[in-house]
Order: structure tokens, then C-alpha cells, then sequence
């Protein structure tokens, strides 16, 4: 128990701010913050008055601008602050699903989201309601998936947020007093984050990208070399993970968590993973990476290399762990226990002032990248989706570029009321509770992709079904500590009598309704809706002559 001294003492002897890591992790946020306004002139064409130029980058990116773009999108604060906190407090089944997940994704990648981008390329569709609109000739259907885009990335940008207030929190700024004090930095933030997405676009993203990664994989390696060493070795990490999981909850009455799943939580664990890895992609701001890069190659070869992120993530759970046997305590300045703290808390007990700041800055800067580009494509969402479609329909480029920059910032806004709402004692229930609504769109954007007998209506129908049941069920997941509603994204499997992600189990419904539905319409024989594709969109490339860069050039089918 030793080598968990220093630890301890750290963490029961840091009182007010500290000051190293403040300067620290200030001086780079700033350093990202004017590299995000200078993006604006970085590959810029003529102007930002389109959504292509503004929200898409100019479709230009190539194989590394893109693993970097896409990396940061899809490693964000649910990696590298909530991932960890479910390890450290409750232990493999909630926190660990996420390596296996991420592991499943890349092959799904691979097969659909080449032919994803090459239909868009070719028909300028900026969002994949704009896909399902041209696909299935549905503007209900496509208003469906763009609403769940909308009500999806919410919680998912609002975890984002929960991580910049972690480190800020941790370096001594916030969490007590009035509300205003409280929250002032988490607003600060937000400022700059939607000042400079407003000015630059993806470009900004784009380019702070690099400095995200290269802070991210210099913090993981140094703190796996060095941090096992400090309390025990990996021996002693596991041992201390194990005792605490098997560790009876005195409020609960049941063991704190899990160190191995045992056979009656193999079907969370596994409906986790798989759910996950099926909803990812299906998230607006995944997809707006994915039509940024120049071509369709480009996707499947960061298909390929994105695995090195899983090996990070696989190192930044563990770090949960870590901290279990360096006795690490995460309590925020209001004295309450606070899971969400504690690889911040972790890296500012075991390193220097200096590097902790550095640690503080990458978690910070891992959020602030990803939440650009989900505000930046729930805005592209609203503009083409419901604004464009239902209320200007003959709206200029301009005009569109001017309402998403308006868009993206109400978007920020409203992911600051998740923020201040929501229970972030389990904060990776933000990205669950987002996969919950978003796994729904999949029969629609997916199944699309490669064949049209299901229905418009049917989709529509098992989409709203789905819906319906997910939100309910998460609803009543209730903390039996808190009372808070949507504790959990997991409930019992209806026939099986496992417990599952409700993900997972909506889907299912939507898929059996909306085939149900289907085979009723065509008996019936109702029109399906015009298609706008033809087969050989699915397989264009950046050379293709027939390539249409505004889906404002085409005539939409009612």
C-alpha cells in the first residue's frame, strides 16, 4: 500500500487552484482556440457561403486530414473522461463494451459508408436526411431522421461540455458557489467553441485535430509507462479493480461492479458493444466527416487505420483502474464525490503541475473537436432538413451557410440545458441515451443503401415505434439513489428475460414493424415514393462527370 500513498496525500492535500496546470492548460486551449479562427483561411476556396464550403470543407480532405478529422470526431470526452469514470465506478460491463464496439465499427465502415459517400458526391447531399429524402422520395421520413439527428447529438455535445468542465473543475475553477461562478468557465467554453465554428466551419475541427491526437497520444503513452510503475504494477491494478467490484454497495446491497461479466451479464456487455457500434455512424456529425474527405477511397482507407485509435481507448479505460489503486478521490469543489473527475484527478495526483496541465489540455481539446463538428452537423441537419425543406425552399447557398452558422450556435445552446439538467454522475449515459434514438435511423439510411423494398411508410412507422419505446423505457431507469430519471441505458429483454441496451431492443421493433408495414402497403398497393438514385450512384467516384454539388441543383420528388 505504499506506493498509493503519494496519491493519496495529493489528493487530500491540493486545496484552491492550481496554478501550473491552469497557465497550462489555458495557454494551449488558447493556442487551439486561434488556430480554430485561422482555419477559415486554411484550403479556402472562394468563400464560406455554402454549406459544401462551410460545413462540408470543401469535400477536400485527404486520407490523413480525415483519420485526423474523424478520430477526433468519434474520440471525444465519452473517451477520455466517461469511459474511465464507468470503469472506476462501476466497472467492465459499463465502461469496457466500448473497446470491443469500436472494434466491430470499422468493418461496418467499411462496407457502407464508401457507398454512402459516393451517392452523396454524386447527388451533393450534405446530411443523410437529405440521402433518405432523395432515396425513399419521403419528406416525412426524412424530417423523422433529421429530428432524431437534431434530438440525438444533444446529449452527445453535452458530454462533451461535461468534460472541459471536468478539468476545469479539477484545475480549481468552478463547481461551488453561486450558479453563475459555478458554471462561468463551462460558459466560457462554450463562447469560444461557438465563436470559432461560426467563423471557420469544419476547417476549424479539422486543423485542431492534429494538435488533439498528437496531445492525447503523448499523455496515454506516458502515462501507461509510467503510472503502473508508481502504484504496483499492473498486478496490483488489477487486484485493487477486482476487491473494489466485488466490494458489497452498502446503499444497493449488491457489488459495486464488475470486474469480469459473469454469464448473467453477457447480454449487456454484448448488446452494448454491438448497439453501439451500429449507432455510431449513424450520428450526423460521423457522417459530415465521412462526406468531407475527396474521395471514396479515402473512406475505406481510414476504415483500415482507425483501429490504432481502439488500442488508445482500450489504454484510457484502464487508466479507470489505474486510479482505483492510486487511491485517487474525485471530489469536486462542492465536496461531493464526482466519478467524472477522475483521470483528471488521477493525472494531476501522479504527474508534475506542468504535465498535468498538458493532460488537462488534451481532455479539453479532445471535447472541444468533436463538439464543433456535432454542432456544426446538427446545424447542416436544420438548415437542409427543415428549414430548406419546409420553410424556403427556394433558399439561396448563401442564405444557407448564414442560417446553419446561426443554427450551430442555438444547437450549443441547447446541449448547455442537457449540461445543467442532466445527472453527470454517469455521464456516459449522455452517448447511450444519444445511440438509444439514433440506432433508429439505421433501417432507413442502411438498409437504404441497398435495397428499397421496405416501405417509406414502414420505416416510418417502425422509426416512430421505436422511438417511442426507447424514450420511455430509458425514461423509467430511475437512480434509486437520486431519483433521477434515464439512469441507465440498459432493461430487460422482452422474451429472453436479459438484461440488454434498449438500443438495441428498439431496433429490433423497428425492424419487424416496418417490414410488417411494408408487406401490408405493397399488398395494398400504396405508391413508395419516387427514387432519385440509380444504381450506379452508389459506386461514383471524385472523377465522375455527373457529380452535382448543391442538392439545390436537382428537382426534389413529392
Amino acid at each position: 500500500m505504499s506506493a498509493v500513498a503519494p496519491a493519496l496525500a495529493a489528493a487530500d492535500d491540493h486545496v484552491g487552484i492550481n496554478g501550473v496546470a491552469l497557465a497550462v492548460l489555458i495557454i494551449l486551449f488558447l493556442l487551439v482556440t486561434v488556430m480554430g479562427f485561422m482555419a477559415a483561411r486554411w484550403r479556402k476556396a472562394d468563400s464560406l457561403e455554402s454549406l459544401d464550403e462551410w460545413g462540408l470543407g470543401g469535400r477536400s480532405f485527404g486520407t490523413w486530414i480525415t483519420w485526423f478529422l474523424l478520430g477526433g470526431d468519434l474520440y471525444t470526452a465519452y473517451t477520455f473522461v466517461a469511459v474511465p469514470a464507468a470503469m472506476f465506478a462501476l466497472g467492465s460491463v459499463s465502461g469496457f463494451f466500448a473497446v470491443p464496439y469500436t472494434i466491430v465499427l470499422y468493418p461496418i465502415i467499411f462496407i457502407f459508408m464508401s457507398r454512402l459517400w459516393s451517392v452523396s458526391h454524386r447527388h451533393g447531399y450534405v446530411t443523410p436526411a437529405d440521402f433518405v429524402r432523395g432515396r425513399h422520395g419521403s419528406r416525412g421520413l426524412s424530417l423523422a431522421i433529421a429530428i432524431t439527428g437534431l434530438l440525438a447529438t444533444m446529449p452527445y455535445i453535452a458530454l462533451q461540455l461535461v468534460g472541459i468542465q471536468a478539468v476545469l473543475e479539477v484545475a480549481g475553477l468552478g463547481g461551488s458557489g453561486s450558479l453563475i461562478a459555478k458554471d462561468l468557465p463551462l460558459f466560457i467554453a462554450f463562447a469560444l467553441l461557438a465563436a470559432y465554428t461560426y467563423s471557420s466551419g469544419l476547417r476549424a475541427p479539422a486543423i485542431i485535430a492534429f494538435v488533439k491526437d498528437a496531445l492525447i497520444y503523448l499523455v496515454i503513452i506516458v502515462a501507461v509507462v509510467y503510472l503502473p510503475s508508481k502504484v504496483g504494477g499492473w498486478d496490483h491494478i488489477f487486484q485493487a479493480a477486482q476487491d473494489k467490484m466485488n466490494t458489497v454497495n452498502p446503499d444497493t446491497k449488491k457489488p459495486t461492479g464488475a470486474f469480469i461479466p459473469n454469464s448473467s451479464q453477457y447480454w449487456a456487455y454484448g448488446t452494448l458493444a454491438l448497439g453501439s457500434a451500429m449507432a455510431l455512424f449513424m450520428y450526423p456529425h460521423s457522417i459530415t466527416a465521412t462526406l468531407s474527405a475527396k474521395s471514396r477511397n479515402t473512406i475505406r482507407r481510414n476504415a483500415s487505420i482507425l483501429p490504432a485509435y481502439s488500442f488508445v481507448l482500450g489504454l484510457l479505460a484502464l487508466l479507470g483502474w489505474v486510479a482505483i489503486a492510486a487511491g485517487t478521490k474525485p471530489i469536486g469543489l462542492d465536496g461531493k464525490g464526482n466519478a467524472q473527475l477522475v483521470v483528471p484527478q488521477l493525472f494531476e495526483d501522479m504527474f508534475p503541475s506542468w504535465f498535468a496541465g498538458v493532460a488537462f489540455a488534451a481532455i479539453a481539446i479532445g471535447a472541444l473537436v468533436p463538439a464543433a463538428i456535432m454542432s456544426i452537423a446538427a446545424a447542416n441537419t436544420f438548415t437542409r432538413n427543415v428549414y430548406r425543406e419546409w420553410f424556403r425552399p427556394n433558399a439561396t447557398h448563401a442564405e444557407e451557410a448564414k442560417v446553419s452558422k446561426a443554427a450551430s450556435l442555438v444547437v450549443k445552446a441547447f446541449a448547455l440545458v442537457f449540461v445543467l439538467t442532466l445527472d453527470k454522475q454517469n455521464a456516459i449515459n449522455f452517448q447511450l441515451l444519444g445511440g438509444i434514438w439514433i440506432l433508429q435511423t439505421f433501417p432507413a439510411v442502411v438498409f437504404g443503401l441497398y435495397t428499397r423494398w421496405f416501405h417509406r411508410w414502414g420505416l416510418l412507422a417502425g422509426w416512430a415505434v421505436a422511438m417511442v419505446y426507447g424514450t420511455v423505457t430509458a425514461y423509467h431507469n430511475i437512480n434509486p439513489l437520486t431519483g433521477n430519471h434515464f439512469s441507465s441505458s440498459l432493461a430487460t429483454i422482452n422474451g429472453i428475460g436479459q438484461m440488454g441496451y434498449i438500443a438495441l431492443t428498439a431496433f429490433v421493433i423497428n425492424v419487424v414493424l416496418a417490414a410488417v408495414v411494408t408487406v401490408v402497403l405493397r399488398l395494398a398497393k400504396v405508391p413508395a415514393g419516387q427514387d432519385q438514385t440509380v444504381m450506379s450512384d452508389y459506386f461514383v467516384d471524385a472523377d465522375d462527370p455527373r457529380v452535382e454539388r448543391e442538392l439545390g441543383l436537382e428537382t426534389p420528388a413529392h
